[in-house]
Order: structure tokens, then C-alpha cells, then sequence
């Protein structure tokens, strides 16, 4: 059996999604015929490694393995981009986009556990794959299905990018008022693109803590969860914890708190210096869209924001 992940609101599509829950239907002695190191095409924005395995009359398992962080979008965020980059490059005359894996790598030290996910499409339109879902597999698995064996390594040709200007990380209050107007790509029922001025204005009069089912972002109460952030916020600052260190100090003042399990991933990630709420210089956002918009539904006063700032 596969596990559905929590991670990202699930699409409203009329159409089945095109792989089934039950992957034994996949499986194949499949043969690897690509390990490319540093896959990308032009537009693409970030890189991964790709590992193709195929047998005739089968349809190809792609596995995508990146380091978080450190090569642009992460996997979850470009699966369609990605996916589709794959079916148009390496097999183009199959009329389903390949089984798409991904392995997402965390830097040491992160809470954010690297997992292999079966990536569940509802549907497709000649190499554009959509309505992703995450299903976790295990490594047995997921080499079950292939009929071979899976890298779990980033490869050894692997370059990474060019240092840039280390940057200072600095997390700090913000009124969620003062958010972007959020645009949420995969748009489900329950999180329309964007929220007006007035409804968040409605909603700091008019606060909503219950959760709802339709999807993680909306599986809590958000106002709790930055009532904690605020209170960590403080006493981080009063014993003077790193940036990098934060993500840890935030998950013990859980624990503490006795916060529930989804209350401690929410959390978790206000304070993760790869998937913190990031607004950027353009009045937009580098992170943190789908989470900014359950807040401002919710009428949730300030969160915590991640700022880069740079030694001028």
C-alpha cells in the first residue's frame, strides 16, 4: 500500500488520475537506459538527475533525485515543468508522461526527511502533465516496480552552482495583511487564485480556526501555529539562535507546547531556511503561497516571514 502525503492542495480534476494507487499494475523488468547527472532543458528552472528505466510494452519510470536548497525549484514545486521536460526529451511518441519518482535530498541537520513519492497526475496534454499528487514508496518498492536497481545518490557528476554572496538569513514578524496578493498554482476548489483586499480585511474581523479536509494547508489551526512562531520568534532572539538553528529550536518549543503533529510541521516550516514564507523585492513571492493564502482566509494577525539580507 502507498501513503498519501499531506503536501500540497490536491487539484479539483474531473478526470482518474492517470497512475492507480495500486503500482503492481506498473511493475516490469524494466532496463535503465538514461542516468543523466545534471538533467535540464532550456527553460527548466533548476536541475536534477534522471534515471529512465523502460521494457517494451511498459510504460517508463522516471526517478528525479536533487538536493533541496541547492538547484533551483525544488521537485515538488516543478513536477509538471519537470515531468514534461522528461516526456518531451526521452519519450516523446508515448501518449501517458512517464511514471514520475521523485527522491528529494535535504541538506544534513534539516527535519524535512528524504523520501521517495510516486507523483500521481490526473491528467496530461501532450507532455504537459497536471494535477499532481504525492503517494510516498518505499526504496523496496519503488525497485519493485522498475525491476532494477534505483541510485539513491545525487551521482557523481553532479556540479553544483557557483557560490553566491552569502546572504544574512534573518526571520522576523510580519502582518499577514501586508502579504502579496497569492497566486496559487495547481488551483484546487478550495483555494482560489488570490485574496481580495477586502476579504482579508473581513476575515481579521471575522477569524476562522477550524480545519477542514480538502487539503494540507487548510488541515489546522494556523493561528495557533503563529502564536507559537511569535512566542519562538522571542525567545530565539533572547538567547541569540542562528537562523540555521531555528527549524530545531522551533520544533523543541513544539514539543513542549504540546502542539499536534501537524502543528509541528507547520511550524516547522515557518522557520525552515529552504521553506520559509519568503516575500521578495517585487511584491510577490520566492515562497510560501499556498500557506500565506490559508492564513489570510483564516485571518491570522502576523506570521513570521524569512528575509535575505545582504551587507550593502
Amino acid at each position: 500500500m502507498t501513503e498519501e502525503l499531506p503536501a500540497g492542495p490536491a487539484p479539483e480534476s474531473a478526470s482518474r488520475p492517470i497512475d492507480r494507487d495500486d503500482l503492481s499494475t506498473l511493475t516490469a523488468a524494466r532496463q535503465i537506459v538514461v542516468d543523466d547527472h545534471m538533467f535540464t532543458a532550456s527553460g527548466l528552472p533548476g536541475t536534477f538527475r534522471l534515471q529512465l528505466f523502460t521494457a517494451p510494452g511498459a510504460r517508463p519510470v522516471a526517478v528525479a533525485t536533487q538536493i533541496g536548497g541547492q538547484e533551483g525549484m525544488g521537485l515538488m514545486n516543478g513536477a509538471e515543468s519537470y515531468a514534461g521536460a522528461v516526456w518531451r526529451r526521452h519519450c516523446p511518441d508515448e501518449d501517458l508522461p512517464p511514471v514520475w519518482v521523485e527522491w528529494q535530498l535535504w541538506p544534513e541537520g534539516d527535519s524535512m526527511a528524504s523520501r521517495f513519492r510516486h507523483v500521481v497526475f490526473a491528467g496530461a496534454d501532450r507532455c504537459r502533465p497536471s494535477g499532481p499528487r504525492w503517494r510516498t514508496i518505499t526504496h523496496e518498492q519503488l525497485q519493485d516496480l522498475v525491476g532494477a536497481p534505483v541510485a539513491t545518490d545525487r551521482g557523481a557528476g553532479y556540479v553544483p552552482r557557483p557560490a553566491e554572496p552569502e546572504p544574512q538569513l534573518v526571520f522576523e514578524k510580519f502582518a499577514v495583511t501586508r502579504l502579496a496578493r497569492p497566486r496559487p498554482f495547481r488551483e484546487p476548489e478550495c483555494m482560489p487564485t488570490g485574496v481580495p483586499w477586502w476579504r482579508r480585511w473581513t476575515r481579521q474581523l471575522l477569524p476562522r480556526r477550524a480545519a477542514r479536509v480538502c487539503c494540507w494547508y487548510h488541515g489546522g489551526d494556523w493561528h495557533r501555529v503563529n502564536e507559537m512562531a511569535l512566542q519562538v520568534l522571542r525567545d530565539a532572539r533572547a538567547q541569540v539562535v542562528e537562523a540555521e538553528a531555528m527549524q530545531e529550536f522551533s520544533v523543541k518549543y513544539a514539543a513542549s507546547a504540546g502542539a499536534t503533529d501537524w502543528e509541528t510541521t507547520a511550524l516547522a516550516t515557518l522557520f525552515s531556511t529552504c521553506d520559509a514564507i519568503q516575500p521578495d523585492s517585487e511584491g510577490g513571492y520566492i515562497n510560501g503561497q499556498h500557506r500565506s493564502q490559508a492564513m489570510l482566509e483564516a485571518g491570522v494577525p502576523s506570521t513570521v516571514v524569512l528575509r535575505h539580507v545582504y551587507d550593502a
